[in-house]
């Protein structure tokens, strides 16, 4: 079997959507779904001679195993015969997260959680794994269109290939179209490179959307031939690359984005583009991260 999809659970409305969620990915996928809700001390206040490691000794676990249950009452209303298991843990959050990212297929969370106990706040949880996470993290937020195409954002850079190939994948499972969307402008862009650049120059509108056509046209062949069964529209868009992505979210069932495209700085884990999407799509976002 596959590795299995993880999901943060904390009690709150958001994390019990992400869970119904991340049960129908673990369906798709033909894996299980593992339940991880992790919490802090501070935010528990202990008796001063409970260890540190024995979350059962500090009289929560009742209401521990109270989230988890309801978690996985609703993960079976999606899906009965689901193989469903339960971790829980003392530590935080990000961190525990992150480590259950290495040994996953996919990383489930809410967009926004409870602010006291076992707290998924996007902005912590969300934006953190999306940086740091060992595998792609999908974000739960809005109001996907059942019925939409998988949204790919195209930016042409090494790491958004593995995004390509995220999305083909879904597109396949979800029997869905794939609208492959890449998004163009001449801000901060020269239209020619090499030592005999004039200093002032106009942009040949003309050629650049002809390399830019180019890029959108080589970066989905590969997976096309692999995936023959999903049907691909190809759209290139000249405008602001983050308000074109957010717009055409309005109409599909989730956005997959690279964590960092090519117009980012070198170092940058998580890119503007992709933070923009987490916090203003208008359905659920998958980022995945390229080799590092």
């Amino acid at each position: 079997m596959a590795d299995p999809v993880v999901v943060g659970v904390d009690g709150s409305p958001a994390s019990l959507e992400a869970v119904r969620t991340a049960a129908h990915e673990a369906v798709l996928r033909g894996t299980a779904l593992r339940l991880v809700h992790a919490f802090g001390w501070p935010s528990l206040r202990p008796s001063p001679d409970v260890p540190p490691w024995n979350p059962a000794a500090a009289g929560v676990r009742e209401l521990v195993d109270g989230t988890l249950a309801g978690a996985e009452q609703r993960a079976r209303q999606v899906a009965p015969h689901l193989d469903i298991t339960r971790e829980v843990t003392v530590g935080e959050p990000l961190t525990v997260l992150e480590i259950e990212s290495r040994t996953a297929s996919l990383v489930v969370v809410g967009s926004r959680g409870l602010s006291a106990f076992g707290s998924l706040l996007l902005g912590s949880t969300a934006v953190h794994l999306a940086a740091h996470g060992r595998c792609p993290v999908l974000v739960v937020r809005g109001g996907p269109n059942p019925t939409g195409p998988v949204l790919l954002a195209v930016d042409g850079s090494p790491a958004g290939a593995e995004a390509v190939a995220f999305a083909f994948a879904e597109a396949a499972v979800r029997g869905a179209g794939l609208l492959a969307l890449h998004v163009w402008n001449t801000w901060g862009r020269r239209a020619y490179e090499g030592p005999g650049d004039p200093l002032t120059m106009l942009v040949d509108i003309e050629r650049l959307r002809t390399e830019e056509q180019q890029l959108l046209d080589d970066a989905l062949p590969p997976w096309q031939s692999r995936y023959p069964r999903v049907t691909v529209e190809r759209r290139l868009v000249r405008s602001r690359v983050r308000v074109a992505l957010i717009d055409a979210s309005h109409d599909a069932q989730l956005v997959v984005v690279g964590a960092r495209g090519r117009g980012g700085f070198t170092g940058l884990l998580l890119g503007s583009v992709s933070q923009a999407l987490l916090h203003h799509a208008h359905c659920s976002v998958a980022v995945v991260r390229g080799e590092a």
